[in-house]
């Protein structure tokens, strides 16, 4: 059959996640003086910061955390960790970091020319388990809301990647088929664990080359040569 419709995750495959999260952590480090409570370094913080946010959102993943409690949590113990219980500190450091990161706006190198490369040629889709609210501002201010004919998050499919309900809802939402789509995501246990256990083909964008024994369809290390293999 052929292939028509694309679905995309965001987050580190498209939107550079690492890079826009650390400029608005390095800026809020700054903001609020944590040098001044005894976190002599952004990167220190942001270093914690990112192990434990991780942790965070595997809860949440698994129903373990509520949205509105990840937002918070993920800082006041952070801020734990270096011996500062101040949860008011938190909750104003996790709306700001809401609020701001989204409107960052750097891509993973290739993004737009694949997106306008493939445009003519398919249906375009975003998946992600990112927040309804968040993920649209992204899309937005760094102009790819246009390549997209649907944007699906897990707050409106009820259910989060890698379950097969996020990916049924997305491909009921969309019009698409199994065997007419493919989806293309960073992130192994989310994006290609759900597209292989509903058998939906996967690209796996992998630009660390991490090991792994998934049957993916397919591998690429750069986007670019996410065009070679569809056109």
């Amino acid at each position: 059959m052929k292939i028509e419709h694309l679905f995309f995750d965001l987050d580190r495959t498209l939107w550079d996640f690492e890079k826009n999260s650390y400029e608005e952590l390095s800026f809020l480090y700054s903001k609020y003086k944590l040098h001044e409570k005894g976190i002599s370094l952004p990167n220190e913080f942001i270093k914690i910061y990112k192990n434990i946010n991780e942790k965070c959102w595997e809860s949440y993943r698994e129903n373990q955390l509520t949205k509105e409690d990840l937002r918070v949590k993920r800082f006041h113990d952070t801020l734990l960790y270096f011996g500062i219980d101040d949860k008011s500190l938190a909750k104003h450091f996790g709306a700001d970091y809401v609020i701001n990161s989204p409107k960052r706006t750097h891509l993973i190198n290739g993004t737009i020319d694949l997106l306008k490369t493939l445009k003519p040629h398919f249906s375009m889709h975003i998946i992600t388990n990112g927040f309804e609210e968040v993920q649209h501002v992204k899309l937005k201010n760094s102009k790819l809301s246009d390549f997209f004919q649907a944007v699906v998050t897990s707050e409106a499919a009820g259910a989060k990647k890698p379950s097969p309900v996020a990916f049924k809802y997305s491909l009921e939402k969309t019009g698409a088929k199994l065997g007419n789509s493919i989806m293309i995501g960073d992130d192994l246990k989310t994006d290609i664990q759900g597209a292989i256990q509903i058998g939906m083909k996967c690209i796996y964008f992998n630009p660390n080359r991490k090991d792994h024994e998934y049957p993916v369809w397919k591998e690429v290390k750069n986007l670019s040569e996410i065009k070679n293999i569809l056109l």
